[in-house]
C-alpha cells in the first residue's frame, strides 16, 4: 500500500483503497479454501473460532461499518448481526451457534464487498474524520487481515497437514551483533499523521528515556534452548509469582509445538515436523516464558516505549520514522510480512530492515512480547468505538509489538500495538530483551 497520506487525489485514494480490498479478500479467500467445508465449520481449540465464524464475522463487520455506516444503505443480513458480535459471542460457544454454512458465507461476503465497491465508486473523502483518507475502508482492510492472521495460527493448531505453501525465507546475510545501546533522550512516541493508523496509537507525545540496551535481534531458537537445558523451567528464581503459578498449571516445559527429537527438538509447523533451527526467533511462547527467559539471562523485557524508539527514533535527525528503514512501505528485502513465508527468518535476513540504530527484525518475524500493559496515551480519544481499545486498556493484557511473519504490511507499522493475555501462546509470538545500561555505557 502506498502512503495514502502523501497523495490525497480522490481518484488515487480510491484506486488504492480497491486495490488493498482486493488484495486482501484475496488472501482470506487462500485461508479458507485451504481446508474442506467441514473443516470450516470444526472448532480446533476453545481459543480460536471456526474459521467459518472469522468468514462471515468480516463481512458483517464490512457491512456494519460500510455498507451501513458510511454508505447509509440497506442492510444485507441485520438477522446476522448478533451471531457474528465478537463482544456478544465468546470464542468458546461459536461453534453451537446457527453460524452461515459456507457456502452461504461466502455468498453473504461477496454480496456484501460488491456494495462497498459500488459505495467506493461514489464516495467523497470530505464527509467527516470517518472517511477522510479513506479511514473507513483502511479500518476494515487492517480487520480483516488481522482475522486473517488468527486463522493462519488456526491452521497451525491443527491436528492435520494443510494446504498451505511458501518458500522458505532468506538465509542470512550479515552478521547481527548482540546488543545495541540506545541513548538516552526524549522521543516521539505514537503518531497524528499516518492516515490508517488506530486510537491506541494516538495522539504523538513526547517520551524521554534513559539510556538502555536492547537486543539487536529477536531472542533464538538456539538461545532459548540454553535455558531449556539449564533447567529454566524448573527453576521459579526466573518466574514471577504469576508467572510460575501458570508454569505449573499449564505444564509448561517448552515452546508451544515443540517435540523432543532424539537429542534435540522439532517443531510441528502447520502439520509438518521439521528440526527447531537454532537461528530462527522462537515463536509461540507466553509473557511469562518471555519474562522468565529476560530474568535466567541477566535482563529484562523492554518496555513498548524501549521497543518503540528503539525501532523508529533516528538520532541523526531527532525524529521517528513510520518504520525502521524510514516512511517507505515494507517490501520483501524489508521484512518477513504477509505469509509470504510460513515461519520466521533466521537472525540475519533482512539487513535492509535495520534501524538506524542498528537494530534488526523489529517488524514481522515475531510480535514481541513487552513489559508494558496496554493503556491509553496521554490524550487517547476512542474513534470510532470504544470496543476496538479503550475496553481492553488495564493490567489483563501485555503490548507485543511489531508484527509476525502472518501479519500483512496494512496491519502493521512502527506505531502498532498489538495485545493479548499473559498466558496466551497460540499467537505467533516472540521477544527480545533489554537492559538499563551501565554508567560507562550510557556516556559514551
Amino acid at each position: 500500500m502506498t502512503d495514502i497520506g502523501i497523495d490525497r487525489d480522490a481518484e488515487g485514494l480510491r484506486a488504492r483503497i480497491a486495490a488493498e480490498l482486493a488484495r486482501t479478500r484475496a488472501r482470506t479467500a487462500l485461508l479458507t479454501e485451504a481446508v474442506d467445508d467441514d473443516d470450516l465449520m470444526r472448532q480446533h481449540s476453545p481459543l480460536m473460532s471456526p474459521l467459518v465464524w472469522d468468514l462471515a464475522h468480516v463481512g458483517n463487520q464490512e457491512e456494519l461499518w460500510l455498507v451501513r455506516d458510511v454508505g447509509g444503505r440497506e442492510p444485507v443480513r441485520c438477522d446476522i448481526d448478533d451471531l457474528y458480535d465478537a463482544f456478544k459471542q465468546p470464542r468458546r460457544d461459536r461453534p453451537s451457534l446457527p453460524l452461515l454454512p459456507p457456502p452461504e458465507a461466502r455468498a453473504y461476503v461477496a454480496t456484501v464487498r460488491e456494495k462497498v465497491y459500488d459505495l467506493l465508486d461514489r464516495v467523497t473523502f470530505d464527509s467527516g474524520r470517518l472517511v477522510t483518507d479513506g479511514f473507513a475502508f483502511g479500518m476494515i482492510v487492517q480487520h480483516e487481515q488481522q482475522h486473517d492472521e488468527t486463522m493462519l495460527a488456526t491452521h497451525q493448531l491443527r491436528s492435520g497437514p494443510v494446504a498451505l505453501h511458501a518458500p522458505p525465507p532468506p538465509e542470512p546475510t550479515v552478521r547481527v551483533p548482540a546488543e545495541v545501546l540506545v541513548p538516552a533522550g526524549p522521543f516521539v512516541m505514537g503518531t497524528d499523521t499516518d492516515p490508517w493508523a488506530l486510537d491506541n496509537e494516538r495522539p504523538a507525545h513526547r517520551v524521554d528515556l534513559p539510556a538502555y540496551v536492547i537486543d539487536a535481534a529477536p531472542v533464538t531458537n538456539g538461545a532459548y534452548r540454553a535455558f531449556i537445558a539449564d533447567g529454566g523451567y524448573d527453576d521459579p528464581r526466573w518466574w514471577t509469582e504469576a508467572g510460575w503459578q501458570h508454569r505449573r498449571q499449564a505444564g509448561l516445559s517448552a515452546p508451544m509445538h515443540w517435540r523432543r527429537d532424539g537429542d534435540g527438538w522439532a517443531y510441528l509447523r502447520f502439520g509438518r515436523l521439521d528440526r527447531v533451527r537454532d537461528d530462527e526467533p522462537v515463536v509461540h511462547v507466553c509473557f511469562h516464558e518471555a519474562q522468565a527467559y529476560a530474568t535466567w539471562a541477566g535482563k529484562r523485557l523492554p518496555t513498548e516505549a524501549e521497543w518503540e524508539k528503539a525501532a523508529r527514533w533516528d538520532p541523526a535527525t531527532g525524529r521517528s520514522r513510520r518504520y525502521p528503514w524510514g516512511d517507505e512501505d515494507p517490501t520483501s528485502a524489508h521484512a518477513n510480512l504477509g505469509q509470504r513465508h510460513l515461519s520466521p527468518a533466521p537472525v540475519g535476513a533482512y539487513p535492509a530492515g535495520v534501524s538506524p540504530l542498528g537494530v534488526h527484525q523489529l517488524i514481522g518475524d515475531v510480535w514481541e512480547w513487552t513489559a508494558t500493559p496496554l493503556q491509553g496515551y496521554p490524550g487517547f480519544a476512542a474513534f470510532p468505538y470504544r470496543e476496538y481499545s479503550e475496553v481492553f486498556f488495564g493490567d489483563d493484557y501485555q503490548v507485543l509489538r511489531g508484527g509476525s511473519f502472518g501479519t500483512d504490511q496494512a496491519a502493521c507499522r512502527g506505531t502498532f500495538r498489538n495485545w493479548d493475555y499473559p498466558i496466551r501462546r497460540q499467537i505467533f509470538s516472540g521477544f527480545r530483551c533489554a537492559r538499563d545500561a551501565r554508567p560507562d555505557e550510557a556516556h559514551r
